[in-house]
């Protein structure tokens, strides 16, 4: 697990408000869940077989008994919370959250023990067209952020009933070649074996390729729905790579699933996954219903702007304020406060701990601010405020302190 550092807040600030901002204009509204929760809903929702319970959740009992666990992803803690509080019920629902995930991995560069996800999560909408505005969501993100190389994979895994009869055709076919898979593959073959498909093995490249796909057995309802998606974003001309070994890490997924990936990462390339899960709200207790969402992890995001060098400026402050002489400290922090009662959006630092002119000075420029506004012995005296211009050659100006409000509006 790891921190932030305040050197990078900003891009982190940037990444979550821009997201707040397009979420809430295609319809979204946020939504919080707890980051503990029943060990039982990871197991019920995400699957026994997978990596995520196998090896990587947080569990632990608590005083009562009760086996709890940080939350691995989020998707199971809306659609909980969404059964709870009787969100669902045949209405429309598109949510939005942001927040801390957990998992026991090994840690590299964009994968942590502790990472954020902001995510969009859309219920009881049957057609394609969803998932095709969860892809425009995401699309329109990376062009929000001004980011490149960020390429769309997508692909189906049909409805449970022909995934099921693809996953025997697999199982035969994996078996006729047992001595070519791994460890790792030979304990997915009696679990999960469609994840087989996502091994990044290179001596099973050419196995895989061969494998049979699940676009080859798709019933014709679930053949159309994928068409129906492939048409949405051809006419929009979203580009895209059908990519038949996509199959996602998590059991609850159906139909439609994509990756938004990249190549300057490493071996961390997928920046957004997600898709439809209509199974998911029967399957944690309530009425069948239909839902599609996605999850975007925000330190492979955040690093993508650094080394694409996206990052907004650290934010600087408007004006430091510097103090000097007997009763200075008093009179500049009521000066300061009526500033901010007239200014809402000033952004101003006022000198703290004493020091000499010269100092105070330092700090004032390594604080970035455009302005210095000076409060001494002889602007006391003259009920005046001295102001610096500290980014650009002007003369320093001496104002009365009931006129600075305005002054200030018209130079910052």
């Amino acid at each position: 697990m790891h921190d932030i550092l305040p050197t990078d807040m900003p891009v982190w600030n940037q990444v979550e408000d821009e997201y707040r901002r397009l979420a809430e204009s295609y319809g979204y509204r946020q939504i919080r869940t707890p980051i503990l929760e029943k060990s039982a809903l990871f197991q019920r929702s995400i699957g026994e077989a997978t990596d995520i319970i196998e090896k990587e959740m947080y569990s632990f009992d608590d005083r009562n008994g009760d086996s709890l666990s940080l939350r691995p992803e989020n998707t199971a803690s809306v659609v909980r919370a969404g059964l709870q509080n009787g969100l669902f019920n045949g209405q429309h629902q598109r949510l939005w959250y942001c927040g801390p995930m957990f998992r026991h991995e090994r840690p590299q560069k964009g994968r942590y023990r502790q990472f954020y996800q902001l995510g969009a999560e859309a219920f009881g909408m049957a057609g394609a067209d969803i998932e095709a505005e969860l892809i425009f969501l995401a699309a329109r993100f990376w062009k929000v952020l001004g980011l490149d190389y960020i390429s769309l994979q997508i692909n189906t895994l049909g409805s449970s009933e022909c995934r099921s009869r693809y996953r025997e055709i697999l199982v035969s076919y994996f078996r006729d070649h047992s001595a070519a898979l791994d460890d790792d593959s030979l304990r997915r073959l009696e679990t999960n074996p469609l994840r087989i498909l996502d091994s990044k093995n290179p001596d099973m490249q050419a196995l895989l390729e061969d494998a049979p796909t699940l676009k080859q057995h798709l019933d014709p309802q679930s053949d159309e729905h994928f068409s129906s998606l492939m048409d949405i974003l051809d006419y929009a001309q979203v580009s895209y790579e059908v990519n038949p070994r996509l199959v996602r890490g998590l059991d609850y997924y159906s139909h439609s699933v994509f990756e938004w990936v990249t190549d300057t990462l490493g071996a961390q390339g997928t920046v957004c996954a997600g898709g439809r899960y209509d199974g998911l709200v029967e399957q944690l207790g309530g009425r069948a219903d239909y839902a599609a969402g996605f999850a975007i992890g925000c330190e492979r995001l955040v690093a993508m702007i650094i080394d694409q060098n996206q990052a907004q400026k650290q934010q600087n402050c408007d004006v430091y304020f510097l103090v000097q002489g007997e009763g200075s400290v008093r009179i500049a922090h009521k000066v300061a406060e009526g500033l901010r009662d007239k200014l809402p959006q000033l952004s101003m630092i006022v000198h703290a701990d004493g020091g000499s002119f010269k100092s105070q000075m330092r700090k004032a420029h390594k604080s970035g601010a455009k302005l210095a506004l000076i409060l001494g012995e002889s602007e006391i005296e003259s009920g005046n405020v001295s102001i610096k211009y500290l980014r650009e050659d002007a003369a320093q100006i001496e104002i009365a302190q009931p006129e600075l409000p305005g002054k200030l509006a018209q130079l910052i």
